[in-house]
């Protein structure tokens, strides 16, 4: 190969946003390189925008207005004086065409050749090339306008993923058990691949129902030189989307190991391949299929980092300014475990239904590496991916790596957003995590529980902390008389009560002050003896009849959010007198969140039965179908084709007549 030569890069632009965005900022920082990023208009006031040296406005909203518009990513170059962009994943970090206007403007790339890109950026055509490279892959048939779709699915054999070509992490992909279902599902599959990637093309693939989902990290330089990181396992997803990933796999032996490392080194030089990327493939047992090659750095990256000491971003920038890579594959090995989970914004009682929502207190934990593009006060945008952060943990065993994982997930305090945190919590600490019985179909199989529901004591705990601090901010506050002791009266006066209500129920509370550091207090009638051993407005010390524990408290006009020995809970504080209000309509089935309405699919006064498709909700790049909760009558349609709706607006309208059950 040609000599190359070394061309230092002085400033990164990062076209992309959130974590990834800062992630790359670090490494840039670190390596003496000024960076610079763009947003949109709703990501304004998230850390990565302030992080960077310097922020360009890409003036809109939508993917589409923004992270997806190459010219303006490029014009932001000249702008900031960038001389390199990193992509980060998603957006247009796999896009040929952008990679090569990068480089056609003048700019280094940070990522490998637009031709290997191009190659795999066709799915089909990547499976094609790897098949005579002889690595075994799926059956799968390219979907257009002149295809028999149901021919198509018969051939391939169901069940079929239906799978966007040009894009992934979940974006575009529906299973598919029956013909009945198929051809809505390749609709779907194609608007949702439209509106993430840019381009709306699918394909039908053999679904493997139990199978470990298993990737080769490579990274390659200029000058002709190709290792590989070892594997990652990424099995654990909801909606075909990872959230648990560890490294290494442990279903993987050394033998299997070397060869999934060996295929994924042949693909990467058929390919002419440099920079970092990952070579997807389905395991089960001791064979192994190609899915794809993922052109670009992965989410999972960091677990690599943590069991092989090496920072990924630092090596593709190493690799863009030209740089050999300066080792071998002997010079790499496996140190301890790595196990990564993605915290989201997400409602998982709810099928996992995105949660978009301002973050009101977001308290990492320090015993674990977090990646996170949100801080306090954060919201999570309707309009983008719903990851709130990416927590990282490393130990000498797996066993420990995914113990300290869980821990850290439950010392964080995250409120005034649904997410995902107890669910990922439960799904380490099932027994079939725990062994490495981590296949593909585990979340179904195993059925980890969704929710943290706190028990009665739990919840009378963090009542009574509400109260002593409560009662400490009123003190603070105190006008008049503020030198008089906590709790000294003239006269026999009543307790203080209050009600707080949790999930549908409500917690009465009593209490005294006795001095300024022990009251009595009543929770539903149970008597606790309480001593304060410190207190703050926001903060808590106490025994809880002889209970020693330590809480946090916040909280906005109308909810207390408590961190305490039961992870978080949130207690609404319910007023004294009701106050007037208008009814709910009944019957109205309303929007999970906000987004735009794509279709609605009846009409005032269709009967409809259970389960029956009402409307399809596009939000957070993906669509949501709104269906009959039971047999009735359409009312009231309120809403159209395009229309813009906000979290709890009605949709529709249903009524059962009498007769119907």
């Amino acid at each position: 190969m040609e000599n190359v030569d070394i061309k230092p890069i002085r400033r990164i632009l990062v076209a992309n946003r959130g974590e990834i965005a800062s992630r790359v900022f670090r490494t840039a920082r670190d390596m003496g390189i000024a960076t610079a990023a763009v947003y949109a208009d709703g990501d304004i006031n998230l850390p990565f925008v302030k992080e960077a040296d310097i922020a360009i406005a890409l003036n809109g909203k939508t993917s589409a207005e923004t992270y997806l518009n190459a010219d303006k990513i490029i014009d932001a170059c000249k702008m900031s004086g960038a001389d390199a962009v990193h992509p980060g994943y998603g957006f247009l970090s796999e896009n040929a065409n952008f990679a090569q206007a990068v480089q056609d403007a003048g700019i280094i790339w940070i990522g490998p050749p637009p031709e290997a890109i191009g190659q795999m950026g066709d799915k089909l055509a990547a499976k094609a090339m790897m098949s005579e490279a002889s690595v075994p892959t799926l059956t799968a048939q390219r979907i257009d306008e002149s295809t028999n779709i149901n021919a198509a699915a018969k051939d391939v054999g169901y069940p079929v993923l239906v799978k966007a070509s040009a894009g992934g992490g979940g974006r575009g992909m529906r299973i598919v058990a029956s013909q009945e279902e198929l051809a809505d599902a390749v609709d779907s599959a194609r608007r949702e691949a439209g509106a993430s990637f840019g381009d709306d093309t699918v394909f039908l693939e053999r679904w493997v129902t139990s199978s470990r989902h298993v990737e080769i990290q490579i990274m390659g330089d200029l000058h002709g030189n190709v290792v590989y990181f070892f594997e990652r396992e990424c099995s654990i997803q909801r909606r075909h989307q990872k959230i648990i990933e560890e490294a290494p796999s442990p279903a993987v032996s050394e033998e299997l190991r070397a060869r999934m490392g060996e295929a994924a080194i042949s693909a990467a030089k058929k390919l002419g391949y440099s920079s970092a990327g990952t070579v997807e493939f389905l395991v089960s047992n001791d064979e192994f299929w190609f899915l794809e090659v993922n052109t670009r750095l992965q989410v999972e990256h960091p677990i690599t980092e943590e069991i092989t000491g090496f920072d990924l971003v630092r090596e593709q920038i190493r690799v863009a300014e030209g740089e050999p890579l300066g080792y071998d594959q002997t010079d790499l090995a496996i140190n301890g475990h790595s196990v990564e989970a993605r915290l989201y914004a997400e409602d998982p009682a709810r099928g996992f239904l995105p949660s978009p929502g301002v973050l009101k207190v977001w308290r990492p934990s320090n015993t674990a590496r977090f990646d996170s593009g949100v801080s306090e006060g954060s919201e999570v945008n309707v309009e983008f991916d719903p990851m709130i952060a990416k927590v990282i943990t490393h130990g000498a065993t797996r066993r420990e790596a995914v113990a300290k994982l869980a821990r850290a997930l439950e010392t964080t305090s995250i409120q005034g957003i649904r997410n995902n945190r107890d669910f990922l919590v439960a799904t380490l600490r099932t027994p079939e995590f725990i062994a490495g019985d981590t296949t593909t179909d585990f979340i179904d199989r195993v059925q980890p529980t969704l929710v943290h529901n706190p028990n009665q004591q739990e919840l009378a705990d963090a009542v009574i902390a509400i109260a002593v601090c409560s009662q400490c901010t009123r003190r603070n506050d105190a006008k008049v008389l503020s030198h008089i002791p906590t709790g000294w009266r003239n006269s026999h006066m009543p307790p203080e009560r209050a009600t707080f209500e949790h999930d549908g129920s409500n917690l009465r509370l009593e209490y005294r002050a006795k001095s300024r550091t022990t009251f009595e207090m009543t929770v539903d009638d149970k008597a606790y003896k309480v001593e304060v051993l410190s207190v703050t407005p926001s903060s808590a010390e106490l025994t809880i009849n002889d209970r020693r524990m330590e809480f946090e408290i916040s909280g906005d006009p109308d909810t207390w959010f408590v961190q305490g020995p039961a992870g978080d809970i949130a207690l609404k504080e319910l007023p004294r007198f009701v106050l007037p209000g208008t009814d709910d309509i009944e019957g109205g089935l309303s929007a999970p969140m906000p987004g735009k309405i794509l279709t609605t699919e009846v009409s005032v006064g269709q009967r409809v039965r259970a389960g029956q498709l009402l409307v399809i909700l596009e939000a957070m790049k993906m669509e949501h179908r709104i269906t009959a909760p039971m047999d009735g009558v359409v009312t009231g349609l309120r809403v159209e084709a395009g229309d813009q709706v906000d979290k709890d607006v009605v949709l529709v309208e249903m009524d059962t007549p009498e007769g119907d059950n």
